[in-house]
């Protein structure tokens, strides 16, 4: 092979986003984990707030004069416009459209979801949670990776996991597989479209198992699933107004691919900028407004194309923020924090456990009444129908009924 071939798939951008890694030690294609097709066509849409969201401003507890002592300036107060649900909580009230989600049943609160020894680093707190791991446990691939791993070791889909960004996160990457990386369709075909990758992608492995030649199949792969996408992508344009903004922007191309019928079973999107040390009521008002909006338009988008039942949307984020607000009328990094389920066939609607505890802190920080790697167990079980104790490594308690 030309040095410039090998050297060109070497520093590819595009070979970092494939879906296969150049290994072979498939222990998880013996193990007999049901086919991603046995899903029934439901998928799931990860919801990534980076930054560390702010959950008691988010969902507050208006009713509790702990919040209020806590946070005398930050706090939120009833005639600022809480849009009141259950349990003494309501909604911040930038977010009017998702307590629209909420009044018909298609919106689930947990609070308090957090891990044991809790780790107030962005990156080590965000790898925890992409990996589904301990706070002291360091795992190279993510819970939806491995997903991918366990239910697609016979098939050879690149497009079963898809993230609408620019790069690919280590929640997506598997040992033999990863998640495709991709902010349009369009684009994305018109890359593979190169001469030279069109060539490259074209040439057959030798038959031997090179890492190189195994890097032949994945761009041969690739360049098939991103032909795909595009072709797949003019099937349905979507007129529902989303809100003018990269997230908006990124929730419309999903709700596209989504509707257009790509057999993709795992969507990864984030929205960005809930680091809020310093004035901290408008960012995230603004913030919360946008995912507020923006998710609204994406459940009516699919609703109307009649795929909501069959849509899960999880929204996280690395952590919640401190209880007590710190002196630049912000705060800092903190622990547990509330998890968003959306979709049409949620079991359990509305506020789903009780309300955080302000007055039981650790180091004053929320305690986690819910472990998250539970709440991925009954994702990955029940709704994905997959093994979630060979996904996550270890079996964790299942929550009874919730999709």
């Amino acid at each position: 092979m030309p040095t410039s071939r090998r050297d060109f798939l070497k520093t590819s951008g595009l070979a970092s986003s494939l879906l296969f890694v150049p290994t072979f030690l498939h222990a998880l294609d013996r193990q007999g984990l049901r086919d991603l097709r046995d899903a029934r066509g439901r998928r799931l849409v990860v919801v990534q707030l980076g930054g560390g969201n702010d959950g008691l401003n988010t969902i507050i507890p208006y009713e509790n004069d702990l919040y209020y002592k806590a946070r005398p300036t930050l706090g939120i107060r009833q005639q600022s416009g809480i849009l009141t649900l259950d349990q003494g909580l309501g909604l911040n009230p930038a977010m009017t459209r998702l307590k629209g989600l909420y009044d018909h049943g298609q919106l689930a609160v947990l609070n308090s979801v957090g891990y044991p020894n809790p780790d107030r680093s962005h990156f080590r707190s965000m790898d925890i949670w992409q990996s589904g791991s301990a706070s002291d446990q360091y795992l190279s691939t993510g819970w939806l990776g491995r997903y991918l791993d366990s239910n697609c070791a016979a098939c050879q889909l690149p497009y079963n996991g898809l993230e609408v960004d620019d790069t690919l996160s280590l929640a997506m990457k598997g040992d033999l597989r990863k998640g495709l990386a991709l902010k349009n369709p369009e684009k994305f075909h018109q890359i593979t479209q190169n001469r030279f990758i069109a060539q490259v992608s074209g040439e057959k492995p030798q038959g031997t198992l090179s890492e190189l030649d195994y890097l032949y199949k994945t761009l041969a792969e690739t360049s098939s699933s991103a032909d795909y996408l595009y072709q797949k992508a003019k099937v349905y344009k979507s007129v529902v107004a989303y809100p003018n903004t990269e997230f908006g922007r990124n929730l419309k191309t999903t709700a596209e691919l989504i509707n257009s019928g790509v057999a993709s079973r795992v969507y990864y999107v984030s929205l960005s900028g809930f680091d809020t040390h310093v004035r901290q009521r408008e960012q995230q008002g603004k913030l919360l407004g946008d995912l507020s909006d923006g998710l609204a338009s994406f459940v009516e988008d699919l609703q109307k194309a009649g795929n909501l039942d069959d849509t899960l949307v999880l929204v996280f984020s690395e952590f919640g923020r401190r209880v007590t607000q710190n002196a630049s009328n912000g705060t800092d990094h903190g622990t547990a924090n509330n998890v968003l389920l959306l979709g049409g066939g949620l079991k359990q609607k509305g506020i789903l456990n009780a309300a955080p505890d302000l007055a039981n802190l650790q180091d004053g920080d929320l305690r986690h009444q819910l472990d998250f790697r539970s709440l991925y167990a009954t994702v990955l079980h029940d709704w994905l129908e997959a093994d979630d104790a060979a996904v996550l490594g270890s079996r964790f308690e299942r929550l009874k009924g919730l999709v």
